[in-house]
């Protein structure tokens, strides 16, 4: 009996740290042989950047996603106390944290879905490009891991600037021989959640039952609310466009200012990316007519990236949507988009082949 009891202890406890040549020596069961019992059945999804201002609410949520079975929270530091944290809720998902580059590849191997909330928030007085040379180099090492231990895996990039990292994945997995455009996505959603949101606001209306396409990239004037698509069909003002369309744009900026110098968008944004990863996880189950906006290898337009509408399912965004008919102040809006994107893309390409 006390043999079995301490394979119990020995079986929860791996749960909780990644296989560790010490601790492995002193446990009755290794580590590499330990399966929760009563897991729940799912996808397996890793989340890069867990312990940061948007991973912890991230991996919160993501635990209580019944369709996630295992979650795997990789950090440079502080990975252990958040994977003790949330692995004490009473949900089906298996928590296991990772801890530094040493651990990156355990934290990936067999992995569905990886979401990459990692690298530097934006302080005040930063703009994006300035997040880009320190933030571009976190996402490509993560990438050539995700190339070599996950290729099949979706990627959901969320580290800005999502303009230019979501390039520089692209060219990662293309010196890695496994780039498949239709699983690398760049996560635009927290302009959709922001535009349900404050048209709702503008039309009385509760946010669920409002649909508003953004499209373009994921920074300033190339985030484009196409307003005149909004569902329920709604007419606006120009005045109402105008403040609408900059309220969008300029959502992330307003958090970083309320919040006075002690942090960005970090709870809509967890709570926007679990939204598109809950939708990533609904495609790959097989689920019919899953659509959102990201921000992927694209033939919309001239640039090779662009945000739109896209169908996912099993091999992430199946089919991706064209924009379909904009009114004078959006096509206006368009060119000035796609004149700033083609800049940030640019500069996310020449990152790696420099």
């Amino acid at each position: 009996m006390e043999s079995v009891a301490n394979q119990r202890i020995a079986r929860v406890s791996a749960h909780l740290q990644p296989p560790n040549s010490q601790t492995e020596e002193s446990c009755v069961l290794k580590r590499t042989d330990c399966r929760a019992k009563g897991g729940a059945p799912g996808f397996k999804v890793a989340i890069l950047g867990a312990a940061g201002g948007i991973g912890q609410p991230l991996a919160m949520l993501m635990k209580m996603n019944p369709l996630v079975s295992v979650l795997h929270l990789y950090d440079v530091v502080n990975a252990p106390g958040v994977t003790a944290d949330i692995s004490h809720m009473d949900t089906g998902a298996v928590v296991r944290g990772f801890l530094g580059q040493p651990q990156l590849e355990s934290a990936l191997i067999g992995m569905d879905l990886v979401i990459i909330p990692a690298g530097v928030p934006r302080k005040p007085g930063m703009t994006r490009d300035d997040l880009f040379n320190i933030n571009a180099g976190i996402v490509r090492t993560l990438c050539e891991g995700v190339a070599k231990c996950c290729p099949n895996a979706i990627v959901n990039l969320i580290s800005n600037p999502v303009n230019s990292t979501v390039p520089i994945a692209a060219e990662v997995f293309k010196k890695a021989g496994t780039y498949d455009p239709k699983r690398l996505l760049g996560v635009t959603m927290l302009d959709v959640v922001r535009a349900n949101t404050f048209v709702a606001e503008v039309l009385g209306l509760d946010p669920r039952e409002v649909d508003v396409p953004v499209v373009g990239g994921h920074a300033g004037v190339t985030i484009l609310p196409l307003l005149s698509q909004a569902k329920p069909p709604s007419s606006f003002t120009p005045e109402e466009t105008e403040y609408l369309t900059k309220r969008i744009q300029d959502g992330g900026t307003e958090v970083v200012q309320a919040k006075a110098g002690a942090g960005s968008a970090t709870l809509s944004m967890a709570y926007a990316a679990v939204k598109f990863a809950d939708a990533c996880l609904r495609g790959l189950r097989g689920d019919a007519s899953v659509v959102e906006c990201a921000f992927v290898a694209s033939e919309v337009t001239e640039l090779p990236f662009f945000a739109t509408k896209v169908r996912l399912g099993r091999r992430g965004a199946e089919e991706v949507y064209q924009l379909g008919p904009l009114n004078e102040y959006e096509r206006v809006g368009l060119q000035k988009a796609k004149k700033e994107l083609a800049e940030s893309i640019q500069k996310g390409i020449s990152f790696i082949r420099k």
